[in-house]
This record gives structure tokens, C-alpha cells and sequence, in this order.
């Protein structure tokens, strides 16, 4: 019988986890200061990072960089969750009429990537996130806090402080994927942590976008076992 294995990716606020097991595979994040969780072998952990790295040891030989994947005009300073996550679009997205791909990760940064139906990368954007916008409002200023919470408003223009905060955001975000998202030439695939959120308040068709929340973490596991394979 096969082991599970085990997969991290330090991100910039959480590190996010994913168990793989006869075929199956199980998503998690925790916060930067807890522990390894149960039953994780850090010594076989595949490991990739964006942020800063834990505070717990990981072997150097487990990790997994940009250069090591394998997408055409791919540069070695993309980050590596950009980098899996156009690999896991690649290999998972059904594509029939060879659209671009417009990768859309919603956390501690917003990245726009895209790729052609081949696999070549075509480039991207970066936005402060939702979180990220939110909180830079509260240090930036001496009356506005980040809202208790974050239920998006229905209305276009508020009264409430709180509640225009928040749809400043969530246009400022929802604006610039409408701004690079062309449905007859692209396929939208929405994921990272703000991602569900963030998915809802695209008015545009649903036909035409694809939440995989944890697309980065299925790029990884992609990655490796495919290696595995060639091994």
C-alpha cells in the first residue's frame, strides 16, 4: 500500500496543507505559528514557498522551485504558486475550443496570469488583495478599520463607513478581473483563499468562470507526480 504524501506551500499569511491518498486528495490551511499538524512527516513533506517560511525544518531537496516546471516563457522569478497554478489549469481545465486560460488567484495579493491553450505563458498583473487592501485602509488613515465583517453589500454607493469600505474592494478587485477577463477569448479560473468571496460578486455568466479554490496545491501534486512518474 502506498503512503500518503504530503504537500506545503507557505504562503504570505497561512500556510496551506494537502494530503494525497489513493487518488484522493484532502486541502487544509493553518496559521503561520501552529504546529506541523498530526500525521504530517516533515521529513517527506514536498514543499514549495511564497512567503516566509515556518518555523519548523524543511529538507531543501523536497522543495519545489519555478525552474523545476515545465510551461513554456515561464521566467524563474514568477512565483512558484503562479507557476503551479498555470500547470494545474493546464492539465485540469477542460479546453475545447483552445481558449487562453486567465488564472485569477485571490489572496494576500491578487495575481492575474495568463496562458494560452498551449501552455505558453503570456504574462500578468498584480493587485493588492482583499484583505491586504482592507487593512492598508486602517494603517493608512486615522478614522477607517477594517470592517467586523465582511458580508458584501448588494448596493453601489453606501452610507454606512464599513459597509462602503467594502465595496470599494470588492470593486476595485472585481474590476480589473472585468477589465482583463474577454469571454469569448478566455476561460477564468478564480482560486486562493478570497477566492468563493470573491467569485460571487463577478457578475458574468457562470458558464464562463471556474472556482478551484485550491488550484495552486493541485498544481503541486501534479508536479510531483509527474516527476515521480519520470523517475
Amino acid at each position: 500500500m502506498v503512503s500518503d504524501i504530503n504537500f506545503l506551500l507557505a504562503g504570505n499569511s497561512r500556510l496551506h496543507w494537502a494530503i494525497f491518498s489513493q487518488n484522493k486528495s484532502k486541502f487544509f490551511h493553518t496559521k503561520k505559528e501552529q504546529k506541523v499538524p498530526e500525521n504530517i512527516d516533515v521529513n517527506q513533506l514536498i514543499w514549495a514557498s511564497v512567503g516566509k517560511l515556518p518555523n519548523f525544518s524543511l529538507k531543501k531537496e523536497n522543495e519545489i522551485k519555478t525552474k523545476d516546471i515545465q510551461l513554456s516563457n515561464l521566467p524563474d522569478y514568477f512565483g512558484v504558486d503562479r507557476a503551479l497554478a498555470c500547470l494545474a489549469a493546464l492539465k485540469t481545465i477542460e479546453n475545447p475550443l483552445k481558449k487562453d486560460l486567465l488564472i485569477a488567484d485571490f489572496g494576500t495579493i491578487l495575481s492575474i496570469t495568463k496562458l494560452n491553450s498551449n501552455g505558453s505563458i503570456v504574462g500578468g498583473q498584480l493587485i493588492p488583495g482583499f484583505l491586504t487592501q482592507l487593512k492598508s485602509m486602517e494603517q493608512c488613515t486615522k478614522n477607517l478599520k477594517v470592517p467586523r465583517k465582511l458580508e458584501i453589500p448588494s448596493k453601489d454607493f453606501l452610507i454606512n463607513t464599513e459597509e462602503a469600505i467594502l465595496k470599494g474592494v470588492i470593486n476595485s478587485l472585481t474590476g480589473v478581473i472585468k477589465s482583463s477577463f474577454n469571454p469569448l477569448k478566455d476561460i477564468l479560473i478564480t482560486c486562493g483563499g478570497d477566492s468563493e468571496l470573491l467569485t460571487k460578486s463577478l457578475n458574468t455568466k457562470k458558464e464562463n468562470i471556474i472556482n478551484a479554490p485550491n488550484l495552486v496545491m493541485e498544481g503541486m501534486i501534479i508536479h510531483h507526480l509527474s516527476v515521480k512518474k519520470l523517475a
